[in-house]
């Protein structure tokens, strides 16, 4: 599967879009939910959720990979959304949907006195020494100011490492880490993972929106025998660092 690539400032897409949000904006309604205070985990998920409706004509989560079974396209998991597993256990035990996008109230409420926090007490990444490069970049999983850190210490030559995006080429357009080094969209992944020519013994960080894709796809890759993956947890829409776009 070649990398498909929707323009979202097309009438089609924009069209689309604004069905997601009235289709998400009755999913809250009829389920008592509300939406999560993080602006940005909404607005991805939507065109996320926009841009598989038009590629497959089904809301498939866009957190989860799409393959083609049989001429036909899946959802790993089966998520279509309001997926199964967001109604039955993810949302009842946790609060909040594996997406992020639906949160109980009391959830979103709790988010919002946590960001409040997070704003108040955020300091700025300072400068790592070359142990401390070699102890971050072999995490498995990197918050926003680790991977801020190691950036502004790789500028410099202290440490070595690829930065994948894995989100769809749609998204890279709206905004991107700066900094990242390769575009691996989980759409078309095995294809692009092959163009992308990663070595399987380097180090690599991979993102997503949230953190859900990249770590599906962090698995992914160390099954197949790339030894050193890390993953950026709560993905760009919490990452405190430079957006280009």
């Amino acid at each position: 599967m070649s990398m498909i690539k929707i323009d979202m400032n097309s009438p089609e897409f924009q069209a689309e879009l604004e069905k997601t949000i009235k289709f998400t904006d009755k999913v809250n309604a009829q389920f008592g939910w509300v939406y999560n205070p993080q602006e940005e985990v909404n607005e991805g998920v939507q065109m996320g959720l926009a841009r598989n409706k038009m590629m497959y004509k089904k809301r498939f989560c866009p957190c989860f990979m799409v393959i083609e079974e049989d001429g036909k396209a899946k959802s790993t998991d089966d998520r279509i959304c309001p997926c199964k597993p967001a109604i039955e256990r993810e949302i009842p035990q946790n609060g909040v949907c594996h997406c992020g996008i639906f949160c109980t109230p009391e959830f979103a409420t709790n988010k919002r006195v946590e960001l409040g926090m997070e704003k108040a007490t955020y300091t700025h990444s300072r400068g790592l020494t070359e142990e401390e490069c070699e102890i971050l970049v072999n995490k498995n999983e990197l918050n926003g100011d680790e991977l801020v850190s190691l950036l502004e210490a790789r500028e410099i030559g202290m440490v070595k490492f690829t930065l994948v995006d894995v989100r769809e080429h749609m998204e890279w357009q709206t905004g991107h880490i700066k900094g990242a080094d390769k575009l691996v969209p989980t759409s078309s992944f095995f294809q692009t993972l092959e163009e992308a020519k990663l070595e399987k013994d380097a180090n690599i960080i991979v993102y997503c929106h949230t953190g859900s894709r990249s770590a599906q796809v962090a698995r992914i890759l160390m099954n197949d025998a790339y030894s050193k993956i890390g993953n950026l947890t709560d993905g760009i829409a919490a990452y405190p660092g430079e957006i280009e776009r």
